[in-house]
């Protein structure tokens, strides 16, 4: 993709200081699920516990995909977008459509971090360290 600089409808709606914020909580995620698969490998964590693999398995893919797209679910859902240097600091969509495209957009990334995240628990379910 290339590097946006502007909003586009349902494909850009975040900068550099957003996209580099969901980066990181992607790595966050993917730490976590790491550090928490080997615990609960290490611990002998009975199976059913290791399906909590789900929640920061999907944090880490909502962080990514966001990162990887330029574009905020959140943002998508709430109708507001962010270019500037700070943070959080968001502008208004006013055209319904456009904020038709934006949500349809932040579902897409929703589902497939629910998906990723499904993904990841079962793997986490299945596979175990041996010994």
């Amino acid at each position: 993709m290339a590097k946006n600089s502007e909003y586009i409808p349902g494909v850009c709606n975040i900068g550099p200081a957003e996209i580099r914020m969901r980066r990181t909580s992607g790595w966050i995620g993917l730490a976590a699920v790491i550090l928490l698969w080997a615990a609960f490998c290490c611990f002998r964590v009975p199976a059913a516990w290791r399906l909590l693999l789900f929640f920061p398995a999907a944090m880490s893919a909502v962080g990514f995909l966001q990162a990887a797209m330029h574009f905020c679910a959140a943002f998508g859902i709430g109708g507001v977008f962010n270019f500037g240097p700070n943070v959080g600091k968001t502008d208004t969509i006013e055209q319904a459509e456009y904020r038709r495209q934006d949500r349809r957009k932040a579902l897409q990334i929703v589902l497939y971090s629910g998906l990723i995240g499904i993904a990841a628990a079962l793997a986490g379910y299945f596979l175990v360290l041996p010994g």
